[in-house]
């Protein structure tokens, strides 16, 4: 590892994930880790952090799990407020916290679209809120929030309150990117595409109870030109890369990781 984050403070929420194997946050914060950063995770569930908190212990790195509502505008501040205080700074913040839900404007509750509203997008504004003053005031930071390829494309169903919070994201991102610019402080999202993680399988499993989950695997894959389905470990390589210094000349922007397939025509 290159240790590029040595010495430094990382913030992930959603660092942990529904079972085994590399959902985006727990391979991004293992990621972190790796490359020397001191790395506090943030998930509802501090079981779903069990096996993130194991994996960097036998790399022999540092992690402090968090157990947060990322929704919670009061906690989040004490939370931010606690992790300044003891580690005198914050130098990455990734928000990582996400979820869809099926339906057009028409069948989708208005509880539903409220919740996948808080949920993906006044996350990051109330995490970004807390964490933003403390960057500026030790003259700078990296900040990575994760959309998805729904918030730029039609994706090949209707989810419309996953597909427009997670646009919101972007434009949220850019906006704040040059605001804070002049601050030393950098914000650029990743929009990962169909990644095949341990919450894409539970939901193909729970919503094909009794089908043929490794057909319908299949068929994702066959819409990717790269002809295979990533993980959160690709999606935690482009998050290393846009909070590390060799990204010191990126903000406002967007990496799409999704093997091609928000650009092909059909």
């Amino acid at each position: 590892m290159q240790q590029r984050f040595a010495g430094r403070i990382a913030l992930v929420t959603g660092a942990g994930c529904v079972g085994p194997g590399w959902g985006n946050g727990r391979a991004i914060a293992v990621a972190l880790a790796r490359e020397g950063a001191a790395v506090i995770g943030l998930d509802r569930s501090p079981d779903a952090m069990a096996e993130t908190a194991a994996r960097i212990a036998a790399d022999g790195g540092r992690f402090e799990a968090v157990a947060a509502d990322v929704t919670d505008g009061a906690a989040i501040a004490r939370i931010v407020a606690d992790a300044a205080a003891r580690h005198r700074r914050i130098d990455v913040l990734v928000n990582n916290v996400g979820g869809s839900a099926p339906g057009g404007p028409v069948e989708m509750a208005e509880e539903v679209w409220d919740l996948q509203v808080d949920t993906n997008l006044k996350s990051v504004f109330l995490m970004l809120k807390h964490v933003l003053p403390v960057m500026e005031a030790q003259g700078g930071g990296a900040v990575v929030n994760l959309a998805s390829t729904s918030g730029i494309r039609w994706t090949g169903a209707a989810q419309v309150a996953y597909a427009a919070s997670k646009a919101g994201v972007i434009q949220l991102s850019r906006v704040v990117a040059v605001q804070y610019a002049a601050r030393g402080i950098r914000v650029n999202t990743v929009v990962p595409g169909q990644m095949h993680t341990p919450m894409v399988e539970a939901r193909l499993a729970g919503q094909r109870a009794g089908g043929d989950v490794a057909a319908i695997v299949a068929q994702r894959v066959a819409r990717i030109p790269l002809g295979f389905a990533g993980d959160g470990r690709d999606t935690a390589n482009a998050v290393l890369f846009l909070a590390s210094d060799e990204a010191r000349f990126v903000t406002g922007t967007e990496l799409v990781v999704d093997g091609g397939m928000s650009v092909r025509c059909g």
